[in-house]
C-alpha cells in the first residue's frame, strides 16, 4: 500500500475502532492522532483544552498532521475537527485516500454520552444545554469540511467488518 488511507468524521463515527481493525487487515502501522498529540504534549486532550484553549490543542494537532502525512503506507484516524484547517487536509491528501465516517445523530449521541471525553462537544453542551442540538450544529459547521472526502461511509447501521469490507472494496481500485 502506498497511500495513507486517512479516517475523517464527527466524533463517535468510529474513527479509531475500525482504523485500528483496518489497518490489522490491511497489514500496516495505525496511528490515531489524538492519541499521538496525548503523547507528544505530555497530556490528555480534555487538559490540553481546559488548560490551554482551543487554538493551542490546534497548533498542537496541525504539527501531528505534518508530522504523521509525510509517512506513507499507515493508517491514520483524525481529530473530528482536524479537517477544519486546509492546510491539514492539503498534507493528508498528499500521500493519502481521505474516507470519511458518518452516522446519525441518534448514534452519534448514544456513542458519545459519557461528558469530559469530548471537550468540544462538552463546551458546547454547556452552553445551550441541548446535547442533540450541540452534535447537529457542529455538523452542520463541518459538513463543507468531511465532503472532501473521497469516499464516505455511513457506520450506523454496520458492523465493523461490514465497514473494513466496504472500506477496502472501495481502496482496492484506489492504491
Amino acid at each position: 500500500m502506498k497511500s495513507n488511507v486517512v479516517l475523517i468524521g464527527f466524533m463517535g463515527t468510529g474513527k479509531t475502532s475500525i482504523g485500528k481493525l483496518l489497518a490489522v487487515k490491511l497489514g500496516c502501522a495505525f496511528i490515531d492522532l489524538d492519541n499521538k498529540i496525548e503523547t507528544d504534549a505530555k497530556m490528555k486532550i480534555p487538559d490540553i483544552f481546559k488548560n490551554y484553549g482551543e487554538a493551542h490543542f490546534r497548533e498542537l494537532e496541525r504539527q501531528a498532521v505534518k508530522d504523521v502525512s509525510q509517512r506513507r503506507g499507515i493508517v491514520i484516524a483524525t481529530g473530528g475537527g482536524t479537517v477544519k484547517d486546509a492546510e491539514n487536509v492539503r498534507l493528508l491528501k498528499q500521500n493519502g485516500i481521505i474516507i470519511c465516517l458518518t452516522a446519525s445523530v441518534d448514534e452519534i449521541l448514544n456513542r458519545t454520552a459519557q461528558k469530559g471525553e469530548r471537550p468540544v462537544l462538552d463546551d458546547r453542551h454547556q452552553t445551550d444545554g441541548d446535547r442533540r442540538m450541540a452534535i447537529e450544529k457542529l455538523i452542520n459547521e463541518r459538513r463543507e469540511f468531511y465532503d472532501q472526502a473521497d469516499y464516505k461511509v455511513d457506520t450506523t447501521d454496520w458492523s465493523p467488518m461490514q465497514i473494513i469490507n466496504d472500506i477496502c472494496y472501495y481502496l482496492k481500485d484506489e492504491v
